[in-house]
């Protein structure tokens, strides 16, 4: 079985969306003192590679606990847009390329290339994001998830967020971003699973997203 780690580390000095504070690490317990070692974590619930519910955005919609665990995990197809410049649109062409594989797929994460700028400044620049059309056709699909190598469904400059309003007005769907090396994943349909932590009335969390292949 081959096994490939989609996450980024989470690390004291990891890129954050702006304003966010960073990871604070604090030792709680020590091998000299204690016998053994904790460390005590603050951070906020979209840290790292993570997954935005519902309740991200809406009061009283759907938190991550609440999902069925199948939730995070099945088929996903990776749709490789890295050729895309800065500012530009991802269009429904760019799913299209893949013929009948994405209404096959549970998750489709889009591969922007984004994942090699992290730790840069270039990792808050104008990324491509999805248009309106891409949208629709995502929320008229019966997808578990999308998934991005960026920070962001929508750019970092619209304060409005207008595209995780949309996708999560009235559909169950999560939203994964800061994916990493989706380009080692083939362009064919792959297991994958993108849990996240069980904690309760949950609006996001950090997860563990892997790919493997029999």
């Amino acid at each position: 079985m081959k096994v490939i780690d989609l996450t980024h580390s989470i690390t004291p000095d990891m890129p954050v969306y702006p304003g966010t504070e960073k990871p604070v690490f604090t030792p709680a317990n020590s091998y000299e003192k204690d016998g053994f070692k904790e460390t005590k974590i603050s951070m906020f619930t979209h840290t790292g590679t993570h997954m935005d519910p519902p309740a991200h955005l809406y009061a009283g919609r759907t938190t991550l606990d609440q999902f069925p665990i199948d939730q995070f995990i099945g088929r996903a197809l990776v749709i490789d847009v890295r050729h895309l410049k800065e500012g530009e649109k991802i269009t429904l062409k760019e799913i299209e390329k893949y013929g009948f594989l994405p209404e096959k797929a549970d998750f489709l994460l889009f591969n922007l290339g984004w994942d090699k700028k992290w730790g840069t400044d270039a990792y808050f620049g104008d990324y491509p994001c999805v248009d309106d059309e891409v949208l629709s056709y995502i929320m008229n699909g019966s997808f578990k998830g999308i998934g991005f190598d960026v920070i962001g469904l929508d750019p970092i400059s619209d304060v409005n967020l207008i595209r995780h309003n949309r996708l999560f007005k009235e559909k169950d769907i999560v939203n994964i971003e800061n994916l990493k090396n989706l380009d080692l994943c083939g362009n064919d349909l792959f297991n994958f699973s993108c849990f996240p932590l069980n904690i309760e009335n949950s609006d996001g969390s950090p997860i563990r997203a892997v790919a493997w292949f029999e």
